[in-house]
This record gives structure tokens, sequence and C-alpha cells, in this order.
């Protein structure tokens, strides 16, 4: 009889004891430390299956407030759109938005109405995502850790601060922010790429695309293989650093007869966060250059010979030999 083979992916062991509250070290953390240490099954199917305790210090208590105040403004002015009706926020909740002030009020305060609550939400949003930042490096500071979490929440936060703050101060109005909904936001995406003539050929864009289909393709790969060889203890990846067992050597030998060559346990994690980095990175260049810099993306790559042009698109005229030159300057000669 053929027995169904161990599949760690599925059925994790889950050992559950005695709380762990962790080191505690010179700066008195556990005296800010909340909840009472709790275990859940079904966080242990992903992860350790204990809960809590929490370490928020101010930092957090300032993010947690903050966006919460974010949250429930947002919330209310959505509620406030459909006439305050429960029953229609919820049938409508995926196409409400909280949409940013008017283009004529450029960077002025303009009426709570009308974008004034958007610029109170974000302004509590900003502090709420700052300060989760800086708790993340405080903690990195208290536990004697690598800064790497920290910057890697950074270059996303660069992301969030071109949307919704570098770029509407650049183009010197509030309504180019992003809206806040789940539809409505992918709305004004599309109405971006659109209006700057496809950002497809933003060449910081495709970047950034990438890097995300990298990150993807990386973790996957370094999560099956992990997965893979936790029978022979390479879930202990640090152990594997410094001490090679069967679990590193299987796992690099497989790589190797894969590819040709293969990461280290350690090397792994570098390529992971530097692609992982680099999406919001080149993505935010990619937003900041749109409409600042470049009006047209689509006649940039033309012009830069980046693609094809097409007949009567956007006044080019594919002439033979001319690489995709407007033909109002092949006419005159340039």
């Amino acid at each position: 009889m053929i027995r169904p083979e161990y599949q760690n992916i599925f059925t994790q062991v889950q050992v559950q004891g005695a709380p762990e509250y962790g080191m505690d070290n010179e700066n008195n953390m556990a005296e800010e430390r909340a909840f009472t240490p709790g275990f859940s099954s079904l966080a242990g199917w992903f992860g350790n299956a204990q809960i809590g305790p929490l370490y928020l210090g101010w930092t957090g208590l300032v993010s947690i407030a903050t966006g919460l105040a974010w949250f429930v403004i947002v919330g209310l002015n959505m509620l406030a759109h459909v006439g305050w009706s429960i029953p229609e926020f919820l049938r409508q909740l995926f196409w409400l938005a909280q949409e940013p002030p008017s283009p004529e009020y450029g960077l002025q305060f303009p009426p709570l109405n009308d974008g004034g609550w958007f610029l109170i939400a974000s302004f509590f949003l900003l502090i709420s995502v700052m300060m989760w930042w800086v708790r993340s490096y405080q903690l990195a500071v208290m536990h004697k850790m690598g800064k790497h979490v920290a910057w890697a929440f950074l270059a996303a936060i660069w992301l969030f601060l071109v949307l919704g703050l570098f770029r509407p101060i650049l183009m010197g109005s509030w309504s180019e922010a992003v809206p806040y909904g789940i539809f409505p936001h992918l709305d004004w995406t599309t109405a971006f790429s659109i209006r700057y003539g496809n950002l497809y050929y933003n060449p910081f864009h495709a970047l950034s695309i990438v890097f995300l289909y990298g990150s993807v393709l990386l973790f996957a790969m370094h999560g099956a293989t992990i997965l893979a060889v936790t029978r022979f203890g390479g879930d202990r990846e640090l152990e594997q650093i410094v001490d090679r067992g069967t679990a590193s050597e299987r796992a690099a030998l497989f790589w190797r007869w894969t590819m040709g060559f293969n990461a280290t346990m350690e090397g792994i994690h570098r390529w992971a966060w530097w692609f992982a980095v680099l999406t919001p990175i080149t993505g935010g260049i990619g937003i900041l250059l749109t409409g600042t810099v470049v009006d047209n993306w689509f006649l940039w790559a033309v012009e830069k010979n980046f693609a094809p042009a097409y007949d009567g698109a956007y006044g080019y005229e594919a002439f033979p030999g001319t690489g995709g030159v407007p033909a109002t300057a092949v006419m005159e000669g340039r």
C-alpha cells in the first residue's frame, strides 16, 4: 500500500506550551507589553500559534489613534453619501469613495464637504503611517537588530507619499491625490494611465512590474524550497547558514542542478529583499515623473524608439525610416 506523503504545507505540527514572553533587556520592554498571550490553531496553520503579548509604546498608540481617526472620518463620510443608511452602505461599499478636493482649489484648504474632510483624513493617515515606521525602527534598535524591516517599510511609504503628497504638491493641486475607496481608487489608476498616454510605456512602471513579478517568483521558489526540506531541519535557517546540514545541501543541489547556480541560505533573503523594495521605489519614480516631466508616455516612447508609431495616432505617422518621428518634424526636415 502506498502511504500518502507527509506535506507540511497542509499538516504543520502545532506544539503548545507555556506562553513565550520573549527577551527582556535593559530597555524594560516588559512593562509596556499588552494583552495576555493565547493560542490559535488557525494562526498555527500559517505561523506560530501564539497570539500576544503586544508591545505598543507611545509610537504604536499614536499610530493606532490617528489611523482610527482616518478610518472613522472616511467611513462616516461614505455613510453620509448614502443618506446614513447602513444597508445601502453595505450594498455600495465597494463603490463608495472619499474624493480629494476639486481642481479649482489648488493647494488651498477647501470646504469640508468639497475635499476638506479628505485632507483632514489624509493628515491623520500620514501621521499614523509615519509613527508606525518610527515604531518599527525603534523596535529594531531595542532588539539590537538590523534596520532591514524599517527600510523596506520606508520603500512602501515612498510610493504612498508620492501618490498622496509629493506629486499633488508638484502638480499644484490636491485633486491629483488618489481617492479613498475600493473601486474608486482602481478607477483612478485606469484614468491616470489613459490621461498620460498609457502607463505601460513608462519605463519605471515596467521596472516596477519586473521587480513585482520577480518578487513573486523568488518568494515562491524560496518558500517552496524551505518547506520541501523542513523534514531535514531546513526551517531552522539560521543554523543552516552557519552549520550547513543535509537540508541546506539538498536545497543547494536542487537549484544548482536546476539552474546551474544557487543562492545561499542568506543570499536568497538579500535577493528577495531587494526585489521587493525596488518594486515601490521604481513605481514611485514613474508616478512622480508622470505629469510633472512627461505628459504623454506613448509619445515619449515613440520619440525614444521604445514604442512603434501608428498612422494618425497622436499626430504621428509611420514614415519609412523615420523611427516614429512626428509627421510635422519630418515635413520640416528635422
